[in-house]
């Protein structure tokens, strides 16, 4: 492994069209020393497996995607996101991950209160931090972009995310730091500072931003390069922090989807070497 990548992750969404074995071959052929896992894929292989997969490779598994979605109200549904939180943590566990990606939810149908359903974070939270420090297990509260707080994540900024966060001890509960998501909020660096002090950076995650996005903005993360963020400038914010851990490239894209993921994972490392450590 070169010293360029040593800290170089690949999110397995990047490359999903990569069998679990395939993406740990892949890595070892070209160096790559770190992968984040999604929970689907994970599960269709088996958990365990894939376990046994990563640890054969000498693969860290930066993250597991993903936790969250506590925002429903009804008493049953709520009960039903916490228990499969606690999956997501035991899953992580045995994965050898210590750290548990949370996409918090959007507004339940027929709510308009972003303050009530952030305050159900923060009650689900408190019961799932004490269980995921008993498995070795950090929770990274991702903060994403505006675009997605009715359906999906209510939490918009990092400054959100450290509210919710620091209601907890900080090897509890921190924040994922996604560039795709942050990089238009000029208060960004600043809570990037306020994470680091506290000890909350909990994963670094890059994807470029892209325009015209493509209907279906989900799956319009750019390739590293291609689009409008200087990553190797938000990789120094986060840096400044005191955050040197594993640097995740997690791009949800249709265009690099149907490309060979083999020759799709080797132009990552590239575009990381030229566009992040170069």
């Amino acid at each position: 492994m070169s010293a360029d990548l040593a800290r170089f992750s690949i999110n397995q969404m990047t490359v999903k069209q990569l069998s679990p074995p395939e993406l740990a071959e892949t890595c070892v052929r070209l160096g790559v020393p770190g992968v984040g896992l999604w929970r689907e894929p994970v599960r269709s292989y088996g958990v365990e497996a894939t376990a046994k997969l990563v640890r054969d490779a000498g693969l860290t598994v930066t993250t597991l995607c993903r936790g969250g979605f506590f925002t429903a109200i009804a008493p049953e549904a709520r009960a039903a996101a916490l228990a499969d939180n606690r999956r997501a943590i035991e899953e992580a566990a045995t994965l050898g991950t210590e750290v548990l990606v949370l996409v918090s939810g959007g507004l339940p149908p027929g709510s308009k209160d972003l303050r009530a359903a952030r305050e159900r974070i923060a009650d689900a939270l408190a019961e799932l931090a004490p269980y995921a420090d008993g498995h070795g297990v950090r929770l990274a509260i991702e903060p994403l972009h505006p675009m997605y707080a009715s359906d999906r994540c209510v939490v918009s900024t990092l400054a959100q995310a450290l509210d919710l966060a620091e209601r907890f001890p900080a090897h509890q509960v921190g924040v994922a730091v996604d560039t795709y998501h942050i990089w238009w909020d000029d208060r960004a660096p600043a809570q990037i500072a306020r994470a680091g002090a506290a000890g909350r950076i909990h994963t670094f995650q890059l994807a470029d931003w892209t325009t015209p996005l493509p209907e279906g903005v989900l799956n319009g993360r750019g390739q590293l390069g291609d689009g409008a963020i200087d990553l190797r400038e938000w990789k120094g914010y986060v840096e400044a922090a005191g955050y040197f851990g594993p640097i995740e490239v997690e791009l949800f894209n249709e265009g690099l989807w149907a490309r060979d993921g083999r020759e799709v994972l080797a132009e990552t490392v590239e575009r990381f070497r030229t566009h992040v450590t170069g």
